[in-house]
């Protein structure tokens, strides 16, 4: 059986409940950009700023990297070249288009994304003399934002050239036909395994044409298939090379210290922490003991109030926060929550990413970075409040700056929340959304800011309604075709930032919730081409991604079910037959 979600539980089956509106701010169906309207929306808004080089450092040498799972690696090979270098996240090639088939898709019509053809030009005539492998996977750790603060070098062992294992789609390849599609799909979306409730959409990267559709705008419980919707957001509002900073502040009083989450759910203690690359905090501490010079830390106050509201949604089921797989999400915590960070990487795999975590991560992150301080006994104790106003303070006068560290870059943040399906990350990343906004950085405000970022990307916002960021909640509500229209919009060139989210997409039969499924005769043809999110509750399945047909033509596909019948491995290898199908076939 594949690896499940992290949030799948056996209890209460039910994923039912109108689709009746979320806390969103966006409604209405939203003109898509280049699909023929006379408009296009301005620029997403957001910065896009690269910090200074943060403070933290890589895993530590010696030991046993665990982490995020690693994800095939793409190259451009040209004869004669060096050995290819791995880059993140990998593309879906942009080709020209075909001529487009006589006669209507069988789906009603939808606005599509067509490609921007200036940049589809540069695309094809790069990809033509290049070529694009997809390779096996590489190191992750080291392809963005990780270095070695301690300045010391461990040698290692060189690592064999990546072997290429599966030819990139074809931008020139025929299009399939919507009736060559539904000839295919039809008899596997009424499995019995899938329920009632199942809803499809299918359509082409390069030219946006809705291929096939089956109940494809109705808003579904989607489930972990909401990180896609998260993912572009952030990636629209912040940036992908934006990182999070947390501060360290003076207080008010001579050797008070404030650290001042924001809202970092990778922040590690120091080299053993949870997620490489990290920012630290004894790096942070290191900073704090320069600034203050010869005046010694009395107190540790910490300031998490860049977070507000409750810390866990109102629609997650009762065991999420103690399940392992959820957190109460505040804007200072170390390690995504998680008690005892060594354990957990240890786990990671058997536990599919589940471990104990700490009720009041801010508190615990503050008695943390006051141990690396120096204090002890009640001098260690620390509690909440908020920094003194900076008021262009300086040296250790109160709101001066002591010192601060910044996370991974967001390319890296969304990989891992993808890869990894990390819901810590995930809310925290809806929160970055919101702030980005100008909205309460809550669950709240992360999900009208979510629907506000989409619905200026020119996506229908009315076929969205969110209660978080990370898929837990049984009230999100996305429609397939949104979906697909989402996955277009990050593949088809017109907006290369968006493009992170492909990066960290499971692959299938090869690497993360798909490493052992597409692996029966059934569904051998997914194995390899097929890259999606998955998403698991109990009673509801989801699989959203693209997948390259036997032609060579990239498709994107979303398929929702939120009343499944059969066993969860029933279930999945109906959904799986329903993508392999589309691998396999020219469906013309």
């Amino acid at each position: 059986m594949g690896r499940e979600d992290s949030h799948y539980r056996p209890e209460r089956v039910d994923g039912r409940g109108s689709a009746g509106s979320g806390p969103g701010g966006a409604t209405g169906r939203v003109s898509v950009p280049g699909a023929n309207v006379p408009h296009r929306p301005a620029p997403a808004t957001g910065s896009a700023r690269v910090g200074p080089p943060h403070h933290g450092s890589g895993p530590a040498s010696g030991s046993a990297r665990v982490g995020p799972p690693h994800e095939p690696t793409a190259a451009l090979n040209r004869p004669g070249a060096p050995d290819p270098i791995p880059v993140s996240p990998p593309v879906p090639p942009a080709g020209a288009a075909p001529p487009v088939p006589s006669g209507p898709p069988p789906a009603r019509p939808r606005r599509r994304m067509r490609l921007v053809a200036a940049l589809a030009s540069v695309l094809v005539l790069a990809l033509a003399v290049a070529g694009l492998a997809v390779l096996r996977p590489g190191p992750v750790a080291g392809w963005l934002g990780d270095d070695d603060s301690t300045g010391t070098a461990v040698a290692a062992p060189p690592e064999p050239s990546p072997q290429a294992v599966l030819a990139g789609p074809d931008g020139n390849a025929p299009l399939p036909t919507g009736a060559g599609i539904r000839s295919a799909l039809d008899p596997l979306v009424r499995a019995a395994a899938l329920g009632d409730r199942v809803h499809v959409s299918v359509a082409d990267v390069s030219t946006g044409q809705a291929l096939y559709g089956s109940g494809q705008d109705t808003p579904t419980v989607p489930a972990s298939v909401t990180k896609l919707a998260t993912g572009v957001a952030v990636l629209a509002a912040r940036g992908p090379a934006y990182r999070i900073p947390t501060r360290a502040v003076a207080g008010a009083n001579p050797g008070e210290v404030v650290l001042v989450g924001g809202g970092d759910p990778t922040l590690a203690v120091d080299k053993n922490g949870f997620y490489p690359g990290a920012a630290r905090l004894d790096d942070l501490a290191a900073q704090v003991r320069d600034a203050l010079g010869g005046t010694a830390p009395t107190k540790v106050i910490v300031d998490s109030s860049l977070f507000s509201g409750p810390v866990f949604e109102p629609g997650w089921d009762a065991d999420i926060p103690t399940g392992g797989f959820g957190a109460a999400i505040t804007a200072l915590m170390t390690d995504g929550a998680r008690k005892n960070a060594a354990e957990a990487r240890r786990t990671a795999e058997q536990t599919n990413h589940a471990a104990e975590r700490v009720p009041q991560p801010d508190l615990t992150a503050g008695r943390q970075f006051a141990k690396l301080l120096g204090l002890t006994g009640g001098a260690a104790q620390v509690s909440r409040g908020t920094a003194p106003a900076a008021s262009g303070a300086t040296g250790t006068a109160p709101g001066a700056e002591l010192g601060t560290v910044e996370s991974l870059p967001m390319i890296r943040l969304v990989d891992i929340m993808i890869s990894d399906s990390d819901n810590v990350i995930a809310e925290a990343m809806a929160r970055q959304v919101a702030l980005a906004k100008g909205k309460p950085g809550s669950f709240v405000g992360g999900a009208a800011a979510t629907d506000q970022v989409l619905g200026e990307l020119g996506l229908p916002a009315g076929e969205i309604s969110l209660a978080d960021g990370s898929g837990l909640s049984r009230t999100n509500r996305i429609s397939p075709s949104l979906l697909t229209d989402l996955i277009t919009l990050a593949g088809n060139g017109s907006h290369p930032e968006l493009a992170a989210i492909f990066g960290g997409l499971p692959v299938g039969g090869w690497s993360g919730t798909l490493d052992e499924r597409y692996r029966a005769a059934a569904t051998s043809a997914g194995a390899g081409v097929v890259r999606a999110k998955t998403g698991t509750l109990s009673g509801v399945n989801a699989i959203a991604g693209t997948v390259t047909t036997a032609d060579g033509r990239l498709l994107t596909f979303a398929v929702l079910t939120d009343r499944t019948q059969g066993s969860l491995d029933e279930t999945r290898a109906a959904l799986d037959r329903i993508t392999s199908a589309l691998a396999g076939c020219g469906c013309r």
